[in-house]
């Protein structure tokens, strides 16, 4: 729904006057970095992430009495990008945002919305990852925080219903037979059913995280230039059309989950739905497929991360770096991985918390592809970019009105002119 008007007056009017952010700005930059004081924080709305984030701030406030955290929900809207940026705009965004999308990351700098962090706390928490979230000028602008690696989840009682007991997924010649034999067994309506909706997000659950495993790692834009139109682009975008064109994937809108319902006998999707899965499908997990069928310490993956960042509106930017770093501790990223079962984004996070992934399993595989996972990337214009190749790739894959050659070179043509553009 779009973001309405009385709404848009909250966010602007009055939502942060407790953060001591004032309509102004953030007044000299150098003061507010070493101010202390009161500041507000906003968290995603998510019910395991709202839960954790009350006992993390009731943790921070029984030892800061001067500088109290006020926590909220983010405000509801069209999408939190949405929100995010107007608070921007009308300059009292929250002095953080523990739901940061890494595709907005740039726009919200190109507004002057956000305050660089501490690199060295940020490549010693997540290594080697936090490259990728490095902007162009070599800064942070948000601090890696936690992934739900996308991986392949089946439904063993469909399987089993279409004669499948053990099933192999690991090439696009093996992922389409399954699908095949579900799909004439009627042991469900469609193999698989991604979202065929034109978000600019979508292909984050459909093309992207093939892609990632196909080209061993590449992001969607590197070096400035688009790299999706390639032959393993176009590998990808070809397995993707065979599903749609053979109506093992479905091109209208499912209201609900068609996981759950049963309708569809895989989904593509992270460790956050763990939760969501249990008492209702009895499934299991499997890397997503390439073309050759690679082993599984060869796949890397979409992230699906959402990040922290610190918004310039805030004036107690002192207390919002010792909070950030305090909400992203060894101790509150265990916390977090036991309220939600999502992977924080830092080092070794496998052996880091043995002990939950003994007790919990079931996640340990998601452990694992944390380790190999890709992000958007950080580059100017990135939601325009995403939405320039969303409208190729549905045109082409989904409804099969162009073909997909012509389709992905001219969107990649596009996008090298919006990766220059600053």
């Amino acid at each position: 729904m779009k973001l309405q008007a009385g709404l848009l007056a909250v966010v602007l009017a009055g939502s942060l006057a407790a953060c001591g952010s004032g309509g102004g700005g953030a007044g000299d930059a150098d003061a507010a970095a070493q101010a202390r004081g009161p500041i507000t924080i906003w968290y995603s709305n998510n019910a395991e992430e709202v839960a954790w984030g009350k006992q993390m701030v009731a943790a921070w406030n029984a030892e800061h009495a001067d500088q109290k955290v006020t926590a909220q929900e983010i405000p509801t809207g069209k999408s939190s990008e949405e929100v995010i940026g107007a608070a921007i705009t009308a300059g009292n965004a929250p002095c953080l945002i523990f739901n940061t999308s890494p595709a907005s990351v740039s726009q919200f700098q190109k507004q002057g919305g956000l305050v660089p962090l501490d690199a060295s706390y940020i490549e010693e928490r997540s290594g080697d990852v936090a490259q990728q979230y490095k902007s162009a000028d070599g800064k942070y602008y948000q601090l890696p925080w936690k992934s739900n690696p996308v991986m392949i989840f089946y439904n063993k009682k469909i399987f089993a219903k279409a004669g499948i007991t053990d099933p192999s997924l690991k090439t696009y010649d093996e992922f389409l037979a399954a699908s095949r034999k579900v799909v004439a067994s009627k042991a469900a309506k469609f193999a698989i059913y991604p979202a065929p909706s034109n978000e600019f997000y979508q292909s984050w659950f459909d093309f992207y995280p093939l892609y990632a495993a196909e080209t061993g790692g590449k992001q969607l834009v590197a070096d400035g230039k688009a790299t999706f139109a390639s032959d393993e682009g176009k590998k990808v975008a070809q397995f993707w059309r065979t599903m749609y064109a053979d109506k093992l994937a479905s091109p209208e809108k499912y209201t609900g989950d068609a996981f759950v319902d049963g309708t569809a006998a895989m989904a593509v999707v992270g460790p956050w739905a763990i939760a969501t899965y249990k008492g209702k499908v009895d499934w299991g997990v499997v890397p997503v497929p390439t073309s050759s069928g690679k082993a599984p310490e060869e796949i890397h993956t979409f992230s699906d991360a959402k990040n922290v960042a610190m918004y310039s509106a805030c004036k107690n930017r002192g207390t919002a770096s010792d909070v950030l770093k305090f909400a992203t501790s060894k101790e509150q990223d265990g916390k977090f991985l036991a309220a939600t079962g999502q992977m924080p984004l830092r080092k070794d996070v496998a052996s880091t918390y043995a002990d939950y992934f003994a007790k919990n399993p079931e996640y340990k595989t998601f452990a694992d592809q944390s380790s190999r996972t890709v992000e958007v990337p950080n580059v100017p214009n990135s939601i325009t970019i995403w939405q320039t190749f969303r409208d190729a790739y549905s045109k082409s894959v989904i409804f099969g009105q162009e073909d997909i050659g012509t389709a992905l070179d001219g969107a990649a043509q596009k996008v090298d002119q919006l990766a220059k553009q600053s």
